[in-house]
């Protein structure tokens, strides 16, 4: 499932996920495990309300490199 997000038009990050989630603009999104629950759990919920699918990755390193990017990722999220 991950393989898609190195293809897909994408947006990685809190901030750009919240800014694409007002857009309207989210098809699925990828929400790491490890992350910190006090920044993900609100974008969750907003997803839930939102009706986009969310998808559990076990690490930010994991989602990061499905990604592209040399860090870890906490959000992920498909166009």
């Amino acid at each position: 499932m991950l393989e898609e997000l190195k293809t897909a038009e994408k947006v990685v990050g809190i901030k750009q996920l919240r800014k694409a989630l007002d857009a309207g603009n989210v098809k699925k999104v990828f929400i790491a495990d490890d992350a910190d629950p006090n920044l993900t759990d609100p974008v969750a919920e907003r997803c839930r309300q939102q009706s986009v699918a969310v998808v559990s990755v076990p690490t930010m390193k994991q989602l990061g490199a499905a990604c592209s990017i040399s860090v870890g990722a906490a959000v992920a999220a498909i166009l």
